[in-house]
């Protein structure tokens, strides 16, 4: 069975003249590495693609595969994510993780937390602010907590991401907005204990693997896993196995979102207390970081004892199940 793996590298972006930031999100060789290992020790065959115009070029010429083992997050559009899969759709390839229409919703926080709040799963109120106008219609108590609304790996988020006044909200806002086309959300802040939830599965199948408490460190961007505290996570964040009443709560929210949503195989939950003690929905990753020492979804496994090729395993074995009921 030939694996298809779909990527994008980072260093090949920067090479082009895109930034640190822009290419943020984007995997390192090593990452691609790993998963190209993996599955060549559970006896697969792979063929690397790498990103979404190289596949554009590989399926002109004629190429296909029997599943593909997807990770890109693409560089253009609210669908960037979504744009792989779409494409594998159209020539009813299979692949791994989520379909178009998820990585579609789930790139947008803003329509995530409308479906999120309309399953009745906890989720700070927020307000979208996609040009300066938007800025007055805000009309949420202070503080607030400012970020894009279309970016991950902590994209446009540092200490001043949180706000007290409208004065600081605007400066903020006018700050991001020329930098992000996506526009900004602004939500209730959270002021509680930060976690991440890994899971593994598709719909009812899906589990926890377990749930990391993320603690900044005194030297850290105050307020936030921010972009700056993940690039430099060693020097910055404690990660540890929450191992108390809390670690059960954030499951029972994560599972909710995640089958709510309909994200497939595997990912990552992102949870927050609020300031009476409950857990809060903050984002979903159904495309979740797989390096297997930096990525949090590895990170959670390697504190289990779960080793990376397993991890590699139950994400095939869901996503092989869908091509076995094609």
């Amino acid at each position: 069975m030939i694996i298809g793996l779909t990527y994008d590298l980072r260093s090949e972006y920067l090479k082009e003249g895109f930034s640190e930031e822009e290419t943020a999100e984007f995997d390192q060789e090593s990452t691609v590495e790993a998963i190209d290992h993996a599955l060549q020790e559970l006896d697969f065959k792979t063929d690397r693609i790498g990103h979404v115009r190289q596949m554009v070029n590989r399926l002109s010429y004629g190429d296909r595969w029997d599943i593909v083992f997807n990770i890109c997050e693409g560089m253009y559009g609210i669908g960037r994510e979504a744009q792989v899969p779409a494409l594998l759709d159209a020539f009813n390839i299979p692949y791994t993780f989520s379909d178009p229409l998820v990585l579609s919703l789930t790139l947008h926080k803003g329509m995530t937390k409308r479906v999120i709040r309309d399953a009745g799963i906890p989720t700070p109120d927020f307000a979208l602010v996609e040009r300066e106008p938007d800025i007055y219609k805000v009309d949420l108590p202070y503080p607030l907590f400012v970020k894009p609304n279309a970016e991950g790996t902590g994209k446009g988020i540092d200490s001043k991401s949180k706000v007290n006044t409208f004065t600081e909200l605007k400066g903020v806002c006018l700050s991001l907005l020329p930098r992000f086309a996506s526009g900004l959300i602004v939500e209730t802040y959270l002021p509680g204990r930060e976690f991440t939830v890994a899971i593994a599965g598709t719909g009812d199948t899906a589990r926890s693997l377990g749930v990391m408490e993320v603690i900044l460190k005194d030297s850290a961007e105050s307020y936030a896993y921010s972009y700056v505290n993940k690039e430099f996570c060693e020097e910055n964040v404690i990660y540890q196995l929450a191992g108390d009443s809390a670690a059960k709560e954030c499951e029972d929210v994560a599972l909710a979102a995640w089958r709510c949503l309909n994200c497939r195989d595997a990912g990552r939950v992102d949870i927050r207390f609020d300031s009476d003690g409950n857990a809060s929905f903050m984002e979903v990753n159904p495309l979740a970081g797989l390096h297997p020492k930096h990525s949090d979804l590895p990170i959670i496994c390697n504190f289990q004892g779960i080793p990376y090729i397993a991890l590699i395993r139950m994400i095939m074995d869901s996503a092989m199940k869908r091509k076995v009921a094609k």
